[in-house]
């Protein structure tokens, strides 16, 4: 009893272990990803990309059904009737005509009196059994439908619209992560500034603090300062804060759930923008926007449904054929001794001639599905070229400003170390300090932005051409 109260005690353990196990959930390992490792990690993990690539093997199952209809349909049927009241059929009882005959032309009986004539209305009869049962196979085929043969194509157009929606969805997704991507490196960059303002700041504040305690400066001059500085803090603060909602934002871009840990391996200093940016002479270049594309697809199913209902005014042709076996009986358990075999083959042939006039003006609406369809194109076209060219001009107008914001910067930054040489051989004042201090805040602040613009506006300008694949 002893044993096996401890080797129950033992398998309990290991089943309260394993279950233990289970029910914690594993620590995701920390991911180092470039902005390619990103953008790779949402092509695989993000909702819509996802959605769309099931879009496409939809669409494949589509085409294998529009293909399915033009193959052998083939079906079997069975049936059991037990008829608890057979139908009747009434016929004129024929004996009334002899008897009225016989009555007629005086014929007598044996007992010589003459035979009266009758009326006794007509007779049930029945031709079915009480039990009846059938087994029945029949075979449809298409030989020709005009229809048939559009769907064919349509299907496939189909197939070929989710594979440029799935296309879409991953552009996207790239553009979105890029920008997020670009918005973590740019919030960096700030708190670096930040931090560099809050050292400096410090320091001079602890200067100030220490001048005004040997009673070289006022004490407003250490207040000014400190206000300074405790707004300074407080921005860096926020700034820090927003930068774990940024990096949240980035994941959720990725599908990458917003718990997980994520370090970003490329650095603000790799990325490229080029300065040489020259009118792009390609008017051909809306063919590499899939939004195009996708409008052509749509301008091509239109004009499939357009041949679709034209294809209604020509016959359609099937072969059919079909095998039964009728079973009939007075007895239950007689029911399937004696066969009743059928088999017939046949062709069907519809000839459309008339139907109120439906299939014109079918044809009529899908004709202006089609010139409405073109003339979308015709817009898009004049649309993607419009966005093309605003974005040339938001990416040069965001280069030109980045360059003024560094010299600006360059300069605020000179202006305060005037400004406290100055002051600190008494020949300047802490309000000058001071001003040149909030100079250098807002030109960091602007430099931030301007360097987010720019980047911002290259992923614009790239999608905007067709570039981003």
């Amino acid at each position: 009893m002893k044993n096996i109260f401890l080797t129950t005690l033992f398998l309990f353990g290991i089943a309260v272990s394993s279950y233990a196990q289970q029910a914690i959930p594993k620590a995701t390992p920390p991911y180092n990803f470039t902005l390619q490792d990103c953008i790779n990690y949402a092509y695989e993990h993000q909702d819509t990309v996802l959605n769309a690539g099931l879009d496409i093997k939809s669409a494949e199952y589509k085409v294998k059904e529009t293909t399915g209809i033009g193959l052998p349909q083939i079906s079997a049927a069975a049936s059991f009737q037990d008829y608890l009241k057979t139908p009747s059929i009434l016929f004129p009882n024929f004996s009334d005509g002899i008897y009225q005959v016989l009555h007629s032309e005086g014929v007598t009986d044996s007992a010589g009196h003459r035979i009266a004539s009758k009326t006794s209305g007509p007779q049930k009869f029945s031709i079915y059994q009480p039990y009846n049962s059938n087994l029945g196979l029949t075979l449809n085929q298409i030989i020709f439908d005009g229809s048939y043969l559009v769907g064919l194509k349509a299907a496939k157009t189909y197939k070929e619209l989710s594979q440029r929606n799935y296309t879409r969805s991953k552009i996207d997704a790239k553009v979105n992560v890029t920008k997020a991507y670009y918005q973590v490196l740019i919030s960096n960059e700030q708190i670096k500034l930040l931090d560099a303002d809050v050292d400096q700041l410090k320091q001079q504040l602890d200067q100030t603090v220490a001048q005004n305690t040997q009673g070289f400066v006022e004490k407003i001059d250490v207040q000014r300062i400190q206000v300074q500085y405790n707004d300074l803090v407080t921005t860096r603060e926020n700034t820090i804060r927003l930068l774990v909602l940024n990096y949240q934002m980035l994941k959720f871009q990725m599908g990458m759930p917003v718990n997980d840990d994520l370090t970003l391996t490329d650095k603000l200093k790799d990325i490229q923008l080029d300065n040489n940016i020259t009118a792009n002479t390609d008017t051909s270049f809306y063919h590499n926007r899939i939004e195009y594309n996708l409008s052509e697809t749509n301008f091509k199913l239109n004009q499939l449904d357009l041949k679709r209902k034209r294809s209604q005014y020509l016959p359609t042709l099937s072969f059919v054929g079909s095998s039964a076996l009728t079973f009939q009986n007075s007895s239950f358990g007689q029911l399937y001794s004696t066969t009743y075999p059928a088999v017939y083959v046949g062709l069907n042939l519809n000839v459309p001639i008339f139907n109120g006039g439906q299939r014109i003006n079918q044809v009529r609406q899908s004709k202006i599905e089609v010139l409405k369809s073109q003339n979308d194109l015709d817009n898009l076209k004049n649309a993607l070229t419009l966005q093309a060219n605003a974005a040339q001009i938001n990416y040069i107008n965001g280069l030109k400003s980045l360059d003024n914001q560094k010299q600006n910067q360059q300069l605020a930054r000179e202006v305060l170390r005037v400004s406290k040489i100055k002051y600190q051989q008494g020949v300047g004042s802490s309000i000058e300090v001071t001003q040149a201090q909030t100079s250098l805040e807002d030109a960091d602040n602007k430099y931030i932005q301007s360097l987010y613009d720019a980047l911002v506006s290259k992923v614009d300008l790239d999608k905007a051409y067709g570039r981003i694949k």
